[in-house]
């Protein structure tokens, strides 16, 4: 509590924030635990929950009164809202590989997919992604969280590069 003492420059509006900070801890803290279902992110979401009221405290009036609870919960729901968006966010691309990419055996291959399996793993996952599973560019660049236009340049490098493989291994 502390901490969020240190951001607010008055006393009475110390005072204030110390009779929320008691009145409304636990509820804030279910309130987020609610939506997070982890006891880590809930606290997580209370602290930053604090954080902005600390920083707005100069709107509440009244520190304990049915308004500032529902300002208090609104606050809290938020920040635990957004906290599960970042998390779902993170969670969704995740690479086991060093180098991002798509592993190939290759000596269970031949021919073009030999010659795809060649590629280095960027390469590869970038090919596969648009000709073999059909997704745009636009929608590999949203998976890939890079720009469209990465996205457009990583397929010309990546087919010149499949080009010359396969000129190689006399594919063509």
């Amino acid at each position: 509590m502390l901490l969020y003492m240190t951001m607010i420059d008055s006393p009475p509006s110390q005072s204030k924030f110390e009779k929320i900070y008691l009145a409304y801890r636990d509820l804030m803290y279910r309130t987020a635990y609610s939506i997070l279902k982890n006891e880590a992110d809930a606290e997580d979401a209370v602290h930053n929950a604090f954080i902005k009221i600390a920083e707005n405290i100069s709107k509440i009036s009244e520190p304990v009164c049915p308004k500032t609870q529902v300002y208090i919960v609104t606050i809290v729901e938020n920040k635990a809202i957004d906290l599960y968006r970042s998390i779902q966010r993170r969670q969704k691309v995740q690479y086991t590989d060093d180098v991002a990419g798509i592993a190939v055996e290759e000596n269970r291959v031949h021919g073009l997919a030999a010659c795809i399996a060649k590629l280095p793993p960027n390469y590869r996952q970038i090919i596969l992604l648009k000709y073999h599973m059909g997704f745009s560019c636009k929608e590999i660049a949203k998976l890939l969280h890079i720009t469209e236009a990465n996205a457009i340049k990583l397929d010309q490098r990546a087919k010149r590069k499949l080009q010359q493989i396969c000129e190689q291994e006399e594919i063509l």
